[in-house]
Parts: C-alpha cells; structure tokens; sequence
C-alpha cells in the first residue's frame, strides 16, 4: 500500500468514525465533558422540573436528551416503560424546527425511527420542515410518540390527549401550561421546561420559581454559562462585557428581573440550600422572631460551626394566631430538635423592638406576653436596614467568594423571600413579604465580623471535619 492509498484508507476511517458518531451522539452525551447540572436534572425524580438557563448554558440539550431517553426507555436514572407518548412544546413552529426537532432528531438515532409524519415539508428531510410527530422503537417492545406542539396554535389543540410527559422549551402561556397538566394527569406523567426567563416576574416566576403553595413535586435550577463546559472561557469573558448588567443576569445567568432587580442575587438555592442533617448541639445559637397577629410571625432557628458558618435549621412561619400559640409552636420545635434552654426551661430568642408595643387585644406588650409563655425575648436588635442588608449578603457570599450561611431545605418560605426580595424606589425594598428576611437580618447583625476569623481549638477542628464528613456521606446516600 502506498502513501496516497494510506491517506485515503485513513480518510475513510474519519468518515465512518463520523458518522458513527452522528447517528449515536446519545452515547457521548456527558461522557467526554460532564456537565454537572444537567446531571442533576436528569436525576431528579420530582414530576415538574424546571431549568432556568442562560442562553448557550445547555438548558435544550438536556430537554431533548431527557425526551429521547424516556421515549426509547433507556433512561439511566429513572425506571423505563414501553409505549411512552408525549409532546414537545415550543412557542412556534418556526422555533421547534429550529431548535427542539433539531436537538431531537440530533440524538435520535435514524435506525430507531419508524416513521415521521409531517406538518410541512418532506419527510425525506425533516430536518428541514415542521414534524407532526415521530414514532420510534421502544427497547422494551412496542412503539413511542412524540409529537411536536406550538405555543401559537392555541389552548384548544392542547386537549384530549393522555401523555406520559410534556417538555416546555421556552415559557409556555399559562393557559397551555394547565392544559398540559392535564394531559399527564392519568398516566401520573412528568413536565419539565428549559427556559431562559426574558418575559420579568411572569406566571412561571411566581407559580414555579417561588413556590408558593410548597409543591414538593416542583424542583428548579439555573444554569449559567460557566456551568457549560463546552464554552470557553475567554468567550464567556468577552460576551459578558458587551452585555449589560440586566443582559447578564437573564442571558447569562438566567436569572428573573424586576426594574429594581434582586436585593440578594448572591442568593443560589444550588449553594445555599442543603438538606437537613443532625447539628451538633454546641453549635446550636438562638432563635429570631418577627411578631406578627394578623400578619405572619416568622421565627428562625439559628446555629453557627466552629468556622463561623451559620446554619438555619429550622422555621415557624403562621399568621392570625395568639402569642400562646406562637410560643407553644417554637416550643415543640424545640424539643425535637433538643434546642438548649436555660436552668429554667426557658428559651432565649431575638425579638423585633416594635415587639415592646402594646397589642389592641390585650394591656401586655408582645414582648411580655412571649416572655410569660416561656419565651425569653430580647428586642434590643440592631434594626438598620442597609447595614443588615450589608452583612446579609456578606455572609451569602464574602469578598473571597466563601458562603457562610446555610439554609436547611425545610425553611420554605424564608427561600421563598430571598428569591422574591425586590429593590423599589429611591433605593429601598419593597416592604412585601419580608418577614423571614427582617428576623434574618435582626440575627445576623448579632454576629461582629470578625466572626470569620474565629479561632478554633484542635478538637473543635477536628470534630468539625468529622461533621462535614457525616454530612458529605449522607447527602451522597440521598
């Protein structure tokens, strides 16, 4: 064999090794570059999973990836099915072509495909027109059906079918949403949406993100573009600076945006939020509470580690109730937690000074009225709103990027605040659901800022490293 013959024979290795790779792109998804989040997606069990990405952070890929595993049943996390039928949503026909059918039809192998029926254009390419739908091989026997569905179509070409899941790429219009709730009703079926968050504080925001009614089949992320590993770093430097900062927290970041913007975008559930674990009980601090009758109280439960990382384990969080009933509350989550009480039985905790008022129902303060239930408040907090907002976001994150502070999963709603904290006009937030945050803050300002240079003994350390160690291998476990 001569040399032209060598380079011919390799050249048509190249090809074959192409288009082998072309037609089982499934098999190198995450394999030579992994990225994490999309991971964490794909392994989520929850049954309405959203991915708030950036644009470019590899929100679609998974989406796609998640309906060609589901539909030909050689899901890696998740237990398979034959026959599975859902539907791909974009918000026209022009953008399914564009991107859904065209990520799909990437990881579809062709020799799985049956058949393709279209709405527009020729099957012989449909990459090129719009799919009605595909039918491909299950592995299990029997045959999937995914169809393709837009937005622009309306409500009424959403109905009457019975689907195992709904992928939204892109916000869908509320009204679509429900629709398609209903469709995997029966089937006890799964929605997921990738999207990037262009339309401000939109149904999905509130509905999705917030949480407000405590879903525990809701589950979020976000992406960001350094979360992709496919993208360079030098062009993720470049692109953010010709972008503006409002640019940057939904393209980039994807991010939801107010005109005033996030009083805390250091906040990263990813980062912040751990699930709960057994706290050592010399870690346990005190207890904040912002009084509320009518309006919520919201008390917190606070402990710090010997690195002075401070943990939130546990919340109390009602409205339209007694002091007595309050107190009787953050007592019993007291004696499961095993919090510490004075020689007493009484239990310390910080109170709002506006706590020292008198109430319209009775000729005791707030203040006395939790101290003669066994709740010994202290309301001398410091209650300067910028210097608290200050240190808050310290703690989220300091100027050496370290996090020291923890929110236990369970604190619902002071999540729920955090994400949902808006700057207002002349530089001050809107007074709208923040009562986790004041207590929060009220907490915080307790701790003087050398607390991060707390020294430790040796066996402070090393039972420290024992503890993270225990919570490292739990959370692995779950």
């Amino acid at each position: 064999m001569n040399y032209l013959e060598i380079l011919n024979s390799l050249d048509e290795i190249q090809k074959n090794l192409d288009k082998f790779k072309n037609h089982n792109k499934l098999l190198f998804y995450n394999k030579e570059k992994v990225h994490k989040k999309q991971i964490e997606f794909h392994k989520c069990t929850k049954r309405n999973r959203w991915v708030f990405g950036g644009n470019r952070s590899g929100k679609s890929e998974c989406g796609a990836v998640e309906v060609v595993w589901l539909s030909r049943g050689i899901h890696p996390f998740k237990q398979n099915k034959k026959n599975v039928e859902g539907w791909v949503v974009s918000l026209s026909q022009q953008v399914q072509r564009d991107v859904a059918q065209k990520k799909i039809l990437e990881y579809l192998n062709p020799e799985w495909i049956v058949e393709v029926v279209m709405q527009s254009g020729r099957k012989s390419s449909p990459q090129n027109g719009v799919i009605d739908y595909i039918i491909i091989q299950n592995v299990f026997g029997g045959f999937s059906r995914i169809g393709f569905k837009s937005c622009d179509q309306g409500r009424e070409k959403f109905q009457g079918a019975s689907l195992d899941f709904v992928w939204f790429d892109e916000e869908p219009p509320y009204d679509i949403y429900l629709e398609c709730r209903m469709r995997v009703l029966d089937k006890k079926g799964e929605i997921f949406g990738t999207m990037t968050p262009l339309k401000g504080l939109s149904w999905v925001y509130s509905e999705i993100f917030l949480n407000p009614k405590n879903d525990k089949e809701i589950w979020t992320i976000q992406m960001e573009w350094a979360d992709n590993p496919y993208l360079d770093n030098q062009e993720i430097d470049e692109m953010s600076k010709v972008l503006s900062s409002d640019e940057l927290e939904s393209r980039r970041y994807g991010r939801f945006l107010s005109l005033g913007g996030l009083v805390y975008p250091e906040f990263d559930p990813s980062i912040h939020v751990i699930q709960p674990f057994d706290l050592p009980k010399e870690w346990f601090d005190t207890i904040s509470i912002d009084p509320g009758l009518h309006n919520p109280l919201s008390a917190h439960f606070y402990a710090v580690d010997f690195d002075g990382t401070i943990y939130v384990v546990a919340e109390h969080f009602a409205s339209g109730q007694t002091v007595e009933w309050h107190a009787q509350k953050i007592k019993e989550i007291c004696d499961k937690l095993g919090w510490k009480k004075r020689s007493d039985g009484r239990i310390d905790a910080l109170i709002d000074s506006a706590a020292n008022q008198k109430t319209l129902a009775s000729n005791k303060s707030v203040t006395e009225l939790f101290i003669e239930n066994g709740i010994m408040v202290n309301p001398n907090v410091n209650k300067d709103l910028f210097s608290g907002i200050s240190r808050v976001k310290s703690y989220l994150k300091n100027i050496n990027g370290e996090v020291r502070i923890k929110i236990f999963s369970n604190c619902t709603n002071l999540i729920r605040e955090l994400k949902n904290y808006w700057w207002g006009d002349n530089d001050v937030p809107v007074k709208k659901d923040d009562h986790c945050l004041d207590e929060l803050r009220y907490y915080i300002m307790t701790k003087p800022n050398n607390l991060l240079e707390q020294k430790k003994t040796i066996i402070e350390k090393h039972k420290d490293k024992l503890i993270r160690k225990i919570n490292q291998n739990r959370r692995k476990i779950v």
